[in-house]
């Protein structure tokens, strides 16, 4: 009877583990797809359009630049891989800019970026993410994050980390 009780209750801890495996596999695929759609947006997706201000307090919206290919960069002053791309970026804009703009989207107050971009002479426009609203909605978790969007607003590249001048030729050929 005991040998029966036994065996019966190893049986049926067989029929759980199996069942359980077997559900298992079957959700594992849909955890994983929920995932990668909370991880942001990336290449193959319409950039989300935005409006900001420039250093000079005006408006630039993405949209106004449909027609022509962009390389949207997140960063900030602080941020050391930031500052060490900058000069990369301001050689990329001075030599590719007929073909290729820069938005470079600025995480930190006003002053700071102000003093930042003369002290460093760059020419490539500034937008001021002051509220963050734009930073949340590209899903910015790490900077600098560049897109490369195409004529059309598709995102074609995302580009995580500093960059260099070569870097930058490369994604946006």
């Amino acid at each position: 009877m005991v040998k029966k009780a036994i065996a019966a209750g190893i049986l049926a801890g067989l029929v759980l583990f199996a069942l359980f495996q077997h559900l298992y596999k079957i959700e594992e695929p849909k955890a994983i797809e929920a995932s990668k759609s909370t991880i942001g947006i990336g290449a193959g997706m319409v950039a989300p359009n935005f409006t900001l201000k420039n250093l000079a307090g005006e408006d630039v919206s993405l949209k106004d630049y449909r027609g022509k290919k962009v390389m949207l960069n997140f960063w900030a002053t602080w941020c050391p891989p930031c500052k060490e791309e900058m000069p990369a970026m301001e050689k990329f804009y001075k030599e590719k800019s007929k073909d290729v703009e820069i938005l470079a989207v600025n995480l930190d107050p006003q002053n700071k970026v102000k003093a930042f971009v003369k002290d460093n002479e760059i020419t490539f426009p500034i937008l001021l993410d002051q509220d963050g609203a734009t930073q949340q909605t590209y899903s910015i978790i790490s900077i600098p994050t560049t897109f490369i969007i195409d004529e059309q607003g598709l995102i074609l590249k995302k580009h995580i980390g500093s960059m260099t001048y070569e870097q930058m030729q490369e994604l946006t050929k």
